[in-house]
């Protein structure tokens, strides 16, 4: 690997205390995230509220401002407006939420509203969808189902692979990471989707992946080295691969920074979410999971002297 930084000797290590204050502070605030996600006190997309997904086509340039502005004067301040294509398409997908558009024939009011404000324009319906209540409900059930043994396949992964110790904090870590990108992303008002939950088991894999990098250093390495201490160890164990990290995070960050810039607004909060995953899952592998492995291995080694 190219050694951008040439012999780093960084105490990872010694900056415990203050990335376990740091770390607690994330994790409360996505908790309490979690709980505004159950309670519906978040903002939800509609794959998780129910709504309508109409997709539009007209004959003649319409501006989106001029849709958002017939939305707004009919009540659906909420309703998301997405262009798609190319501007000489004059393709949108509109959607809204069940609580701004009751009836039997959502979908069939917006159109007949949308046809009627915007004159003759030729507007086509080329695709419409709508997500009830119980179908969303069961989205939702679904999307926790998918973190929850997305975690436990990690414990078992890697627990066979290493040590329990070492499960329990890449555990521990990739869950903090899940936790504090869904505090940060209710926090900051963004829309929770199926996007969003995609985005956080992608940031639990890329973090895992980190850790394990790591972790396999450190594993060598004990076999290696007898005459360090074992903090010593997994930091050196760290500075290692520390340059690996750097170029991996940087390319990774690079391609979700362009994603958030370029990717169009259906991508925007998905990129965001990868964006903020990245940092925090760069962080946590070192910053939170070998340091739980050393304090773990300094417990066990004072109940060891004490017998």
């Amino acid at each position: 690997m190219i050694e951008i930084i040439k012999n780093p000797k960084l105490d990872f290590i010694a900056a415990r205390k203050v990335s376990y204050v740091i770390s607690i502070l994330l994790v409360l605030n996505g908790l309490f995230a979690v709980y505004q996600v159950a309670t519906g006190k978040a903002k939800m997309g509609l794959d998780f509220t129910g709504g309508i997904s109409v997709t539009l086509k007209f004959a003649k340039d319409v501006p989106v401002n001029d849709i958002r502005g017939i939305l707004d004067r009919s009540g659906m301040k909420q309703a998301v407006i997405q262009q798609i294509g190319l501007p000489a398409d004059r393709t949108f997908i509109v959607r809204v939420g069940t609580l701004e558009l009751k009836g039997e024939n959502a979908s069939g009011t917006l159109t007949e509203l949308l046809k009627k404000e915007t004159g003759d324009q030729g507007m086509t319906v080329l695709e419409q969808n709508e997500i009830g209540g119980v179908v969303s409900s069961q989205l939702k059930s679904k999307a926790l189902q998918a973190v929850f043994w997305a975690l436990v396949g990690i414990l078992v992964y890697i627990w066979v692979r290493f040590k329990f110790k070492f499960a329990i904090s890449a555990t521990l870590a990739t869950l903090h990471d899940v936790l504090a990108v869904l505090g940060i992303m209710v926090l900051l008002g963004k829309e929770i989707d199926l996007l969003v939950i995609t985005a956080l088991l992608t940031i639990g894999g890329y973090s895992l992946t980190d850790t394990v990098v790591v972790f396999d250093r450190i594993r060598e390495n004990m076999k290696h080295i007898l005459k360090l201490t074992y903090q010593e160890l997994v930091n050196n164990s760290i500075n290692e691969v520390l340059s690996r990290t750097v170029i991996t995070s940087f390319t990774t960050l690079s391609v979700a920074l362009s994603l958030f810039l370029f990717g169009g607004s259906i991508l925007h909060t998905f990129s965001f979410a990868l964006v903020i995953g990245v940092v925090i899952g760069t962080y946590s592998s070192y910053f939170l999971a070998s340091p739980i492995i050393v304090d773990w291995e300094n417990y066990e080694k004072r109940n060891r002297s004490l017998k």
